[in-house]
């Protein structure tokens, strides 16, 4: 949801009233709740204008969708269990209703990652590891942020090690979180680990931790390191990204998100930024960056991680592609 987007919303809920959007949050997930509630606090008033806006667009959105079925979750555990049999089907249905053998963990994405960080800090880096591949990547790489280096290190590698999660494990983990599964002895193994997830938790990470975990890891797992490092993506792996790619990404960020975030960029960068820019444009955010005055390192990384989340999901979306074949300028 981009910032436009994420107005609207908030423009909408707080018409609906309290007991309608009570009901619509109910189906969203705690960072989707996060950000409209920020946002809904934030709008303190709008004008009648805006408000008949954001209520046609809404209408006409509704008028276009139409359910195919009355009750999809139904339609779809009838229909698998006629075609494979209950026993059979009963696999799949937990694996993509995500039944209860997983709500302990759902519960958990309220949290923050300091309380999760104390909650988890004393058990089996395994266990730890096995919780953290279950959360949303940022929420996971704060929590790490929280334990103390050699724990970190520890369970960061047993992340990238991770291939599957066997029902003994979940149930391990059912024990520690107090009816976090449901113990199930039909629970399916789920990739959930490895690599990839423990790169992108580490992108998360700010003031050079990532690289002390890697160098921890390194020294016992140099191949596993390199494959962590190889699948990282940083804030200049955007000078990756193909033109078409950039444009999409300036679309849903703010002027100055980008300024605060280019202050400790490669030059590089900067200039493929402003070849993606109208001429206006580029010409403000070059003054821009030039009367700005110094910017603390902290809030430079701040403003990086918040563009990559952006990144991140138009990747997710097939918007943007890093290191892609998107065009001459896919590499730079």
């Amino acid at each position: 949801m981009d910032d436009e987007g994420l107005v609207d919303g908030a423009i909408l809920l707080l018409t609906l009233g309290e007991e309608a959007a009570a009901e619509v949050f109910k189906h969203l997930t705690p960072k989707e709740v996060h950000r409209l509630g920020e946002a809904m606090s934030r709008l303190k008033s709008t004008t009648r204008d805006q408000v008949e806006g954001v209520l046609e667009r809404f209408r006409m959105a509704a008028e276009q969708r139409s359910p195919l079925v009355s009750d999809t979750d139904g339609y779809v555990r009838n229909a698998l269990t006629r075609a494979l049999g209950e026993d059979k089907a009963g696999l799949l249905i937990d694996r993509i209703m995500h039944g209860d053998d997983i709500s302990g963990i759902e519960s958990m994405k309220w949290m923050d990652a300091s309380s999760i960080a104390e909650l988890v800090r004393n058990e089996h880096p395994q266990i730890i590891a096995t919780i953290l591949v279950h959360l949303e990547r940022d929420q996971a790489s704060g929590v790490l942020m929280h334990l103390a280096e050699r724990l970190r290190n520890d369970v960061v590698l047993r992340i990238a090690t991770i291939d599957s999660i066997q029902p003994s494990a979940l149930k391990e983990l059912n024990e520690v979180l107090s009816a976090v599964l449901s113990g199930n002895d039909r629970v399916k193994k789920t990739r959930l680990g490895g690599a990839k997830a423990a790169a992108e938790m580490l992108n998360f990470m700010g003031g050079g931790q990532d690289q002390v975990v890697i160098e921890a890891i390194r020294e016992t797992e140099p191949d596993l390191a390199q494959v962590i490092v190889d699948q990282m993506f940083t804030f200049d792996d955007l000078i990756k990204v193909d033109d078409k790619g950039v444009q999409a990404l300036l679309r849903e960020i703010q002027t100055d998100q980008l300024v605060v975030a280019l202050k400790g960029a490669d030059p590089e960068l900067r200039e493929k930024v402003f070849r993606n820019m109208s001429q206006r444009a580029a010409e403000t955010l070059r003054e821009d960056l030039e009367s700005r005055g110094p910017v603390r390192i902290s809030e430079v990384e701040e403003q990086q991680k918040e563009i990559l989340k952006v990144a991140r999901r138009l990747v997710d979306e097939g918007q943007l592609m890093i290191g892609g074949s998107g065009g001459e300028d896919a590499y730079v």
